[in-house]
């Protein structure tokens, strides 16, 4: 459960330009979780959440970019681990098969990390398909796999 909310919690911060844990708190209820301030300042501590200043001026949730070797934190690591079972890559593209119902999750994961050559991502129930830029850019992708999901 934990990890599933921590998922959706980086799914809202992306689409969302939320400031506070009460609007963190009010967004993860609101799809269905029951969570408190106290459970949301612990997902922000595990993500390493910061806040940056948004387009309009005000300050925003976001992954910090500097936490980790890869982009990747270790509670997003924590994810990939629960959650995908194999991946591998035809030319530029990388699908991943996941537990079912996670393949969105490991989307927004993937989304949220910025990773520059990833152009997009798209999931199903079980499996995600992810688009590069180039064959290698794919390959050099399921060698960080690789490395986080030992």
């Amino acid at each position: 459960m934990k990890s599933k909310r921590q998922s959706v919690l980086l799914k809202l911060i992306e689409k969302y330009d939320i400031s506070t844990q009460a609007e963190l708190t009010e967004f993860l209820n609101s799809e269905g979780f029951n969570a408190t301030q106290a459970t949301v300042s612990r997902d922000i501590k595990e993500l390493r959440l910061i806040k940056a200043v948004s387009s309009d001026g005000k300050s925003k949730y976001v992954v910090s970019r500097s936490a980790t070797d890869y982009g990747f934190s270790d509670r997003l690591i924590t994810i990939f681990r629960e959650s995908v079972l194999s991946y591998d890559n035809a030319q530029n593209i990388v699908v991943l098969k996941t537990m079912p119902g996670l393949a969105s999750a490991a989307c927004s994961t993937i989304d949220s990390m910025q990773w520059g050559d990833v152009v997009g991502t798209l999931a199903g129930d079980d499996t995600a398909f992810l688009v590069l830029h180039t064959t290698e850019a794919a390959e050099d992708f399921c060698k960080n796999l690789s490395k986080m999901l030992k």
